[in-house]
């Protein structure tokens, strides 16, 4: 309910027409999962460099419908950003504009509900340049794939301290490790552990 009364309001704010399709009823048992890397960690600061996404319908991963786009920075990449995800600046002179990724970032999720870790990072930097660009945020649902995870977790070990670090949380569900930090296949992990915890008993995804 409260969701729908948020997006009321964040409807009535939307600048274009054109992208009413965002407010439609989710698609059923379609989610989009993705992931960003940025110039850092500062959502006022910094930018987006590169956005994975992929579509999961029905408990499997649309590998043939992804979202992999590199972004021309208006800030200075941080040294410690770039030993996380190894992006240099003079990787990103063939990449777009943010601009024209976020337009295209918004046909590809359309009214999908979302999936991600630390998702509301990512939901923030998407934001960022939605908000002046249409007047709104995402109006997507969104799920946090270790909130998920940690709500699992304490039912079966309850009052326990719950390690919910993206390695854990791979290593506990099982998943293959692909090589963090580079937004696809980060994206595609999250989605894997996002399937493997929506289908334990007693996990409950609306």
């Amino acid at each position: 309910m409260f969701n729908k009364i948020k997006n009321y309001f964040n409807k009535r704010k939307l600048k274009d027409n054109k992208y009413l399709y965002l407010f439609d009823s989710c698609i059923k048992d379609e989610y989009v999962c993705f992931d960003c890397e940025t110039t850092g960690l500062n959502v006022q600061k910094d930018d987006i460099i590169s956005i994975g996404a992929v579509i999961i319908k029905n408990n499997r991963i649309i590998s043939s419908r992804r979202f992999v786009k590199y972004i021309k920075p208006k800030t200075k990449l941080q040294e410690e950003a770039i030993k996380i995800h190894h992006i240099r600046e003079c990787d990103l002179k063939e990449a777009e504009e943010i601009e024209k990724v976020i337009d295209e970032f918004l046909k590809f999720i359309g009214n999908r509900k979302l999936v991600g870790y630390f998702l509301e990072f990512d939901i923030a930097m998407i934001n960022k340049y939605l908000k002046p660009k249409l007047g709104i945020k995402l109006p997507n649902r969104a799920y946090e794939v270790s909130a998920i995870y940690h709500d699992w977790k304490i039912e079966k070990i309850p009052q326990s301290n719950i390690d919910l670090r993206f390695d854990t949380i791979l290593s506990e569900l099982e998943i293959p490790n692909m090589g963090k930090h580079d937004a696809y296949n980060d994206a595609i992990m999250t989605a894997m552990m996002f399937i493997k915890l929506k289908n334990q008993p007693k996990v409950k995804i609306k």
